[in-house]
Order: structure tokens, then sequence, then C-alpha cells
């Protein structure tokens, strides 16, 4: 975790001491359903909760200097809480195991986690839906291969963004739900001596449902899915990081980062404005995604359980969801106050003397009875002039003066293929299914 990259809320859940609230409310509802059970007396549940509610310091250095003797770290904090509670501590941990805290408690984190992602999702949706909608039809040429296609919208380009992003949190929500199991089922999962009602008991307690097959340890390919959804929420910043960064270049300078009063580009050249969110947001991308491969190495523990997946968890675990977090929130800001420059889009449309209309021209010499291979002979050869004069040609003129295309099509039918606003007629339709129907 990176101080620079990462924001309070999501931090917070990752805290020695939230993680230890978490572990003594496992325990201590574990123990109210064992007094329940009459496995152990009331008094011992009731004297866990008593000490709770005077909101103890979680006294992190005690709790480590006592791990620093017993190597084991529930042990660690299961001595400490004792030490405050007294004789009636005793009952805790009855039947349990390490991985029933540790493993709860990681579902608790995750999940708690993924609704902090889920409303930074909400929010960057919200930013896209607007932006999109004031650009719905401001025209833009589409590229393919990074070449010149045919035009499209930047409302459309945002629309795009919108609905993978959209698909992304319909992701994560399914990711949480199957992160968001309890494990309470003792050594190597048999509930040999823990009644499964306890573990249905603290589930219900922390919002978590009950894991099926625990096997001592939580299976891992639920951990796997949650983070490789988080890799695949990172891979669409990126995607939509680069379309920014490479509009931002100056030879095309159709849209760029908000640029503050007073920043500044460069140490050495003071005219520099730098895409440097959009490409900090690719850096971060990689960063989660690197945590994927190690999720999926977890998946194959030995037998019941060991614990080569926790070194991993404890990187992974806070590192993704920290830096994932403020990676959508420093995007919602780059769509928010994204400067677009309409005019420069249609001067890059107009750039390359009509080509991006080529298709058209060749769908009409097919319709008036060209051949196919004629019809695409006839266009690119006029296209190609077009091309090698960098734009300075005219692909309308030059076809009104091909005789070969006018003997099948006349110069008005010519003309009218080439209409922008033709390319734009079906826009209402795309926001339709992207967007929830509303007026405009």
């Amino acid at each position: 975790m990176v101080p620079r990259y990462s924001r309070p809320d999501m931090t917070a859940i990752w805290t020695p001491e939230a993680r230890y609230r978490i572990w003594f409310e496992i325990e201590a509802h574990a123990t109210d359903a064992l007094a329940q059970l009459g496995v152990v007396p009331q008094e011992a549940a009731d004297a866990l909760w008593a000490w709770w509610r005077t909101d103890p310091v979680i006294d992190v250095a005690a709790i480590d200097a006592i791990e620093a003797v017993t190597k084991h770290d529930v042990i660690a904090f299961l001595t400490w809480v004792a030490e405050h509670v007294g004789e009636q501590a005793r009952f805790m941990h009855q039947g349990m195991t390490s991985s029933d805290v540790l493993d709860t408690t990681l579902a608790v984190q995750l999940a708690r986690a993924a609704d902090i992602l889920i409303a930074d999702l909400d929010g960057l949706l919200a930013v896209l839906e607007r932006r999109a909608r004031e650009h719905k039809l401001t025209p833009t040429i589409g590229r393919s291969h990074g070449i010149h296609a045919e035009p499209v919208t930047f409302g459309l380009k945002l629309a795009q963004a919108y609905a993978e992003f959209d698909r992304c949190r319909t992701r994560l929500i399914a990711a949480r739900a199957d992160i968001a199991t309890c494990a309470i089922s003792g050594a190597v999962g048999t509930f040999a001596n823990i009644d499964p009602r306890v573990e249905a008991h603290v589930a219900q307690k922390l919002g978590l449902a009950i894991e099926p097959v625990s096997t001592q340890v939580i299976p891992r390919d639920r951990h796997a899915m949650f983070f490789a959804t988080l890799g695949v929420i990172a891979s669409s910043i990126e995607r939509l990081a680069t379309e920014v960064r490479h509009l931002q270049r100056t030879e095309v300078l159709e849209a760029e980062e908000y640029f503050s009063p007073g920043q500044k580009g460069s140490s050495a050249m003071p005219h520099k404005r730098n895409p440097v969110l959009t490409e900090n947001l690719t850096g971060l991308a990689r960063m989660v995604r690197g945590y994927v491969t190690p999720a999926l190495e977890n998946v194959a523990l030995w037998h019941e359980r060991d614990i080569s997946h926790s070194s991993v968890e404890r990187y992974i675990g806070p590192d993704a969801t920290i830096t994932l977090d403020f990676a959508l929130a420093r995007l919602t800001g780059v769509v928010d106050k994204l400067l677009v420059y309409p005019a420069r889009m249609q001067k890059n449309l107009d750039r390359m003397g009509g080509l991006v209309h080529s298709q058209r021209v060749l769908l009409a010499l097919t319709q008036a009875g060209v051949s196919r291979e004629d019809a695409y002979r006839l266009v690119q050869r006029n296209a190609m002039k077009v091309w090698e004069s960098d734009g300075a040609l005219s692909l309308l003129d030059l076809l009104k003066a091909d005789a070969e295309v006018t003997a099948a099509l006349s110069p008005a039918e010519i003309e009218s293929r080439f209409d922008l606003d033709y390319h734009l007629r079906h826009v209402d339709t795309i926001f339709d299914r992207v967007f929830p129907k509303r007026a405009d």
C-alpha cells in the first residue's frame, strides 16, 4: 500500500485495528452461539461483550509483542483479550481453528472493500453518462488501427465506456456475493468439535453466506475470481485512460485532461501539458492486474489446507482494493473535468479530404450494378491520390472527375454519399440500448 495512491475509507478496512475488531466479533458471536447451545456458560459470552462495550483501544503493539513469543497471530490476539476479559475468556475459540477466524475476516474485509468499489463505479458511471449525453451528437473521427476510419460521435465513445463499466459493476456484485462466505468448521472443516449452528449464527451476524465445504480454509477459487474481477476493471480503466492519452496527443488534441491554474507539465519545457493522470492510471492498472496471477496460484493448496496463500493475501488484499479504489476515483475526476474540443474533432474529420466517406461510395457503386471488385478498385485509386496528397486533394472532386465512376453514379448521387449526418442517424438507438430510457 502506497499512501500516494490511497484513500482513507478503503485504507481503514485493512488496518490492524480493523482486522482485530473483526476477529473479536467472530469470536464473541461464536461464543454467543456456543452459550445458546449449552456448550459454554452464558457468563462467558456476556463477559466478552461487557468488555467490548467499554470500547477498548486495540493495542497493536502489545499483541505484536505476544506474537513475537508465540509466533502465532491468532493465539497472540486471544492471549491479549484474555488479559483484559479475565477467567471467562477461556471459553473463547472452543472447537475453532485459526482459519475460521482468518478466512471469515478476509471475507468481511473483501466484501466491505467491494461495497466501496461498487460505489466508486456508480460515481464513474454517473459522470460517464452525463458527459456522453453532453457530447451525444458531437461528431469525431472513429479510428481503427489508429488510422481514420469513419465518423462516430464523442458521446458514443463515452457510451461505450459506460457500457463496459456497467458490466464491470455487474461482475463485481457477483464477485462480492461469491467471496462473502463464512467458515466456522474447525480443523479440516468437519465440525467435529463445533456445531454447524455456530457457523450459521456467525454468518448471519456478519452478513455472510455459509461456506458449503470449507476444508478448514475457504476454497481459493472464490478469491481468484474476486481478484480476477478487479483485474478486468483495471483493464477497463486502462482502456479509457489510453483513449484519453491518444486524444491528447498534440497532432490530435481532440480532448485533454484538465490543466489547473499553477500546474506545471515539465521541469524543462514550460509549454508542456502532459496526460499525467491517465498515464498514472495506466500504471496503476498494471499493478492491479499483477495481483491476479498470485490469486490464481493460491487455488492449488495442499490437501485440506496449507498457508502458502496467506502471505500472498496479506499483500494483494489491501493493495489491489486500495489501488483500484484510488484509480476509479481518479478516472472519475478525469472524465468529469475532461476538456473536449469539438472544433478540433471536426477539423480532424475534414483533414483527409473526405476519405471517411469511401465506403458509402463503394456501396453505391455496387448497388448501381458495378461488381464489388471493380467498385473497390475505382474508389481506392482515387482515395490513394487523396492519401498521398495528405488531404490536399478532395475525394469528392476526384470521383466526380472519374469517368468510370460517373458512368454509374451521377455527380448528385456521389455528393449525397458525403453526408456526415448519415453516419449519426442511429446514435439514439445505441444510447437507448446503453442508458436508462428517459428524455434527454
